[in-house]
């Protein structure tokens, strides 16, 4: 039955028998019948279905909920007795927003350090990406905001207070203030995250709380391209200290610090509300608590 609870949840998650049968890695026919065959063992009808997907029943998205857990429980029963047998390996699946991603390889290297035979995958997506990939057990963990949006159930390591800086050429007029405020950056030709970015969010609110019309003449998924942009010198950005302190080692760009008031919010790492968590999962938990500046696991 798992194997068929897994083909449940990823049909549920691609909302198309053939883009589920793919990432299932079967034949379409065979995931439409393990799901026909899971409603008869159910004895409920769990999809829709017409021409195409058309949605998951009432007690489709009941079973969905358990498909899950259980699911994600025999993965972590077999994670342990590998472990068991072998020592921590295997791959670890991160997704990180774009504004903590040169947080990760602090958590990865100490953690390769001690455990050598674990591999990393790590992708860089959205707050809200990062719990949906949670959710579909899709990923491991995640690296995101833990105070600014509701996060659901799920444990939590806060690692550091992020804050804000705006991001100049070296040869700017405001390069070197000491400091600025959000009222001052009205002016300013800015380059932000796009809105579906949280980091983007929580600047478009710090901005519209000092007066200041949020219209930022360009928009990217990047940081590195809003990067581009300043070092092009017909713009300025507003990056968390964290992020901007690796593009300010060439010397080339300066970063003032942003303050009236001075905002502040938490980033760490985000894992699945599942006790126990695999052998792996609990060493980065670990991991990411010997890194923690701001307090302990929540």
């Amino acid at each position: 039955m798992i194997d068929k609870l897994d083909m449940f949840i990823a049909l549920a998650r691609e909302q198309h028998f053939g883009r589920a049968a793919e990432a299932c890695g079967v034949t379409q026919p065979t995931l439409s019948a393990a799901i026909k065959q899971l409603e008869e063992q159910l004895g409920v009808m769990l999809v829709w279905r017409g021409s195409r997907y058309q949605g998951l029943t009432p007690e489709g998205q009941r079973v969905l909920d358990w498909a899950r857990r259980i699911v994600g429980d025999a993965r972590t029963m077999k994670e342990e007795m590998r472990a068991a047998r072998q020592g921590l390996s295997g791959n670890l699946r991160l997704a990180v927003i774009p504004t903590a991603l040169t947080l990760v390889a602090k958590l990865t290297t100490g953690f390769a350090r001690s455990h050598p035979n674990v591999r990393f995958t790590v992708l860089s997506r959205t707050s809200a990406e990062i719990l949906a990939l949670l959710e579909n057990l899709q990923i491991d963990a995640g690296i995101s905001y833990l105070d600014n949006e509701p996060l659901g159930r799920v444990t939590t390591v806060p690692i550091y207070a992020e804050r804000y800086v705006l991001v100049v050429r070296r040869d700017h007029p405001l390069a070197g203030q000491a400091q600025v405020s959000w009222g001052d950056l009205g002016a300013l030709p800015l380059c932000l995250l796009t809105p579906d970015m949280q980091n983007r969010r929580i600047i478009t609110q710090h901005l519209e709380e000092a007066g200041v019309a949020v219209a930022p003449t360009v928009e990217a998924s990047s940081l590195i391209v809003l990067i581009s942009h300043v070092l092009s010198g017909g713009w300025v950005t507003i990056l968390p200290v964290k992020a901007a302190e690796i593009f300010l080692q060439g010397g080339a760009l300066a970063a003032v610090a942003i303050r009236n008031p001075d905002a502040v919010h938490s980033v760490g790492l985000i894992a699945p509300h599942r006790e126990p968590h695999t052998p792996v999962l609990t060493a980065l938990l670990a991991q990411a608590q010997s890194l923690s500046e701001i307090g302990d696991k929540r």
